[in-house]
């Protein structure tokens, strides 16, 4: 059970009846923390249970020669009873071998998916066109959100298959279960929407399974998709219509495998800025990094580069193998709450594109634009879980990499560079009581303590650091059997000045109800303004005829985290962006300034590595 990233798959019945381990991997992506709906599909369940009446299962031939199922009122039990007794019970039984729970019904069942039967169909018998009145083939109309959003909170997996249900007939109407994937996705508002297919994703010519294309665009013309595989892309690309971002379809009967297309609601023409729009697009809040990690390490192939995904899931790219490192670090994650991601001709707007997916785009670039010498190494790292406490990247990072000088990928603006950031000390207060009547004498509330608790912390962390800033960012409360519970949390952000073991000098002992965890406790950092690699930035600015200012942010980065060992290292943060945006609903990033910011960057690296050769 999860509140994550929710992921929509559609399966066909031949991916769940006939390849097992499918649910291993589905496993694995409940298992990072994420929620999972499948759509099962039913046409392999629904010929074995025809052949097993034994009964001729009925086609109907359309104008255009395709064939479709001829679902009428007889044959809807049949098919009804395929998914009840072939595709469900295979789906509870794989998952479960995993420790999954699993909720599974037919969309009809109890209206959950409603729709409306489709109008009657012409279809050509005997090579004559008629009528056919009593197909109960239909449309989606919308699904019951409330319940299947409980439903993916009390459960590992929810899978819902056709028939839905026309309210108004009263009957279930069969629909296509790439579509019907689609349109819950939608009403969901997933992060990711998978099609998982026999082939290695959409071939070019279905006869080479290694012809796959990697990316289709907003007005690509597919006029050569044939069969089945025409239902999947209406579906991709109904889904990115109406806003859903991360959509692919994979295979062959795999979401791993290398054989993935991706449907990206952007144009083609895009040159300088494609990877920049599709990083964009593949949401990657803290703790579901994964998908974005591995479509860079698939997507960026240059054969002086070498790619990985280290053990605390940072994607970690390196060109050279001299002894001199120059350490590029971003994050690829984001806050929550992912919105469709917009271009215009000027810029791009998405969660996430400031704060930092334009900045470490940029240190991708630096993989193909620099040459780096030969007793030099580039090292690109995507760090993992830099929005959250954990800071689970940064942590490995600066316990398992060595670099001589680092540049965090931080929004600093064009004409800017950080010098250092304020240190983040996080505490969460629990205060844990009997209720008591609010009229007794001397009675006061927890909420009321809580905050009496919070001014008390307020005063001792300004005592030894008077440029803090807090913030309450958090109240939990509960009532349980008699017993009262708050939970706060408080946000400190600590000044360089503080020194790097502040926390000792604050006594937070409150009582025997008051609870006081330190979540994190991180120093603040700053960079002097001496040495190469501040040298290397002024010497770019100098040649782009720009003044370099220098500033130094009350937010908290990575680079908090790798000088609290790599306290010599030298330090800087830069990347395009506004920070006031940072976290917003409002982020947007100019191509101009994405441009202006790669092209002083790339000068900054080669400096670096030429006064690293120097000395």
């Amino acid at each position: 059970m999860s509140s994550g990233s929710l992921y929509v798959i559609k399966l066909g019945s031949s991916t769940i009846v006939n390849h097992p381990h499918i649910f291993e991997e589905i496993s694995r992506i409940v298992k990072r923390g994420n929620q999972v709906l499948l759509v099962a599909g039913g046409a392999e369940a629904i010929k074995q249970k025809y052949e097993s009446i034994p009964r001729a299962m009925p086609f109907l031939t359309l104008p255009s020669g395709d064939e479709v199922r001829y679902c009428s009122p007889e044959e809807m039990p049949i098919i009804r009873a395929a998914y009840h007794e072939i595709i469900l019970p295979t789906i509870h039984t794989q998952l479960k071998a995993y420790g999954l729970t699993v909720y599974s019904q037919l969309g009809g069942d109890q209206g959950l998916v409603y729709g409306e039967k489709a109008k009657p169909l012409k279809v050509i018998k005997d090579q004559k066109t008629i009528i056919v009145r009593d197909s109960l083939f239909g449309h989606f109309v919308g699904s019951h959100v409330a319940f299947l959003k409980s439903a993916l909170q009390a459960f590992d997996v929810v899978c819902v298959s056709p028939p839905i249900l026309d309210p108004e007939l009263q009957e279930y109407i069969n629909i296509d279960a790439d579509v019907l994937a689609a349109h819950l996705a939608v009403d969901l508002e997933a992060h990711h929407l998978r099609f998982v297919t026999g082939t290695a994703g959409l071939l070019e010519d279905i006869e080479d399974k290694h012809s796959t294309i990697q990316s289709v665009y907003t007005n690509d013309e597919l006029s050569f998709v044939k069969g089945r595989m025409k239902q999947k892309v209406r579906a991709a690309q109904l889904a990115i219509r109406k806003g859903i971002c991360d959509v692919n379809i994979s295979g062959p009967h795999s979401l791993e495998e290398l054989g993935k297309t991706w449907f990206w609601n952007m144009d083609r023409e895009l040159s300088a800025f494609d990877l920049l729009n599709k990083v964009a697009r593949i949401p990657s809040v803290s703790q579901d990094e994964h998908v974005l990690a591995h479509y860079l390490l698939e997507t960026i192939k240059q054969p002086s580069v070498s790619g990985e995904i280290d053990h605390a899931g940072n994607v970690v790219f390196r060109k050279g193998n001299g002894p001199h490192t120059l350490l590029l670090l971003g994050h690829i994650d984001t806050v929550p709450h992912v919105w469709p991601v917009r271009s215009d001709s000027k810029g791009i707007t998405g969660r996430g594109i400031v704060d930092a997916k334009g900045c470490f785009v940029n240190f991708i670039h630096m993989l193909q634009e620099v040459d780096v010498p030969e007793k030099g190494t580039l090292l690109v790292i995507g760090a993992v879980e830099e929005e959250i406490s954990s800071s689970k990247g940064a942590h490995f990072i600066r316990d398992h990499y060595k670099a001589d000088a680092v540049i965090i990928g931080e929004p600093s603006g064009v004409e800017s560079l950080t010098l250092g950031y304020y240190g983040l000390f996080k505490l969460e207060i629990t205060i844990h009581r009997a209720q008591e009547h609010t009229a007794a004498k001397d009675s006061r509330s927890v909420i009321d303590e809580l905050y009496s608790v919070v001014s008390d912390i307020r005063v001792l962390v300004r005592d030894i650091d008077p440029q803090s800033l807090s913030s309450l960012i958090d109240i939990e409360h509960q009532n349980e059997r008699g017993f009262l519970t708050v939970k706060g949390t408080l946000n400190f952000r600590i000044s360089p000045a503080a020194g790097n073991d502040y926390q000792k000098k604050i006594d937070l002992s409150f009582g025997e109800n008051v609870t006081v965890e330190i979540l994190r406790a991180t120093p603040g950092f700053s960079n002097s303004r001496t040495g190469s690699l501040v040298k290397a930035f002024v010497r770019s600015f100098a040649k782009q005829e720009k003044s370099i200012h220098y500033i130094k942010k009350r937010g908290t980065s990575d680079m908090n985290t790798l000088a609290t060992t790599w306290d010599a290292v030298p330090m800087v943060a830069y990347g395009p962006g506004d920070s006031s945006l940072d976290h917003t609903n409002d982020e947007y990033l100019h191509y101009g300034e994405v441009e202006q910011t790669r092209t002083i960057l790339k000068e900054a690296v080669n400096e670096w590595f030429r006064l690293r050769l120097e000395e």
